[in-house]
């Protein structure tokens, strides 16, 4: 069991109920907001919900560290100092990442962090279209590019 890194790329604006509920569900509220998730039926079955608004990929154990490092928050205005992760029985935001990305810890039942990340739209715009799935020449969907993409957004 892993973690798949998801990003909302649309927007919440003028979708239907269901849809907006589960990109709430999913911590997603707003455009360019990443969270990392656990693979596993339930949250596949959520994405292909919404595969029209997101793009997701594997988590990868080197982007998921960056995100808790640059992007990871305490408090809507407070970031993540490394006595929040201690206070959480890991003692380095890799560990952390590790047991993330791993699936043994997930964001969102950590009480001292936000379970979600707030990014910029990505410096140099992006290369493919943003309504279209990936298959389709998009950036939505399954995403094996995500991880690129994110890097740029942070």
């Amino acid at each position: 069991m892993g973690a798949l890194l998801v990003v909302n790329m649309r927007g919440t604006l003028n979708i239907p109920h269901p849809i907006k509920r589960t990109l709430r569900q999913l911590h997603l509220s707003t455009r360019f907001r990443a969270t990392v998730l656990p693979d596993n039926p339930i949250t596949k079955g959520m994405l292909q919900k919404v595969k029209n608004y997101v793009a997701w990929s594997d988590a990868d154990l080197d982007l998921v560290t960056r995100l808790l490092e640059v992007r990871g928050m305490k408090s809507a205005r407070a970031r993540l100092a490394l006595k929040d992760i201690q206070l959480q029985g890991f003692t380095t935001l890799r560990d952390l990442g590790k047991a993330i990305v791993k699936g043994e810890v997930t964001i969102s039942k950590l009480a001292s962090i936000k379970p979600s990340f707030t990014l910029s739209p990505p410096r140099g715009g992006f290369k493919r279209s943003t309504r279209r799935m990936y298959s389709q020449g998009g950036i939505l969907g399954k995403n094996p590019d995500l991880a690129k993409l994110v890097e740029i957004m942070l």
